[in-house]
């Protein structure tokens, strides 16, 4: 059994559910799917990442040695 405690936030996290809008799966894929169109010339996986401006690059000896 539920204490009364327990019951008032079951209540009240059923109340929030009832008030999210949902879509169809078909509609949020082809959205998701829209998005990463548009967004896939800033993919750096997608199109690599310049050699100037990559933080992940070996360093470099020290040019004094």
């Amino acid at each position: 059994m539920c204490i009364p405690g327990c019951r008032y936030r079951i209540i009240e996290s059923l109340k929030l559910e009832k008030t999210i809008k949902t879509i169809k799966v078909s509609q949020a894929a082809a959205e998701l799917q829209q998005y990463c169109m548009q967004n896939a010339c800033k993919d750096a996986l997608l199109v690599g990442v310049p050699a100037g401006s990559n933080p992940f690059r070996e360093p470099r000896s020290c040019a004094l040695l």
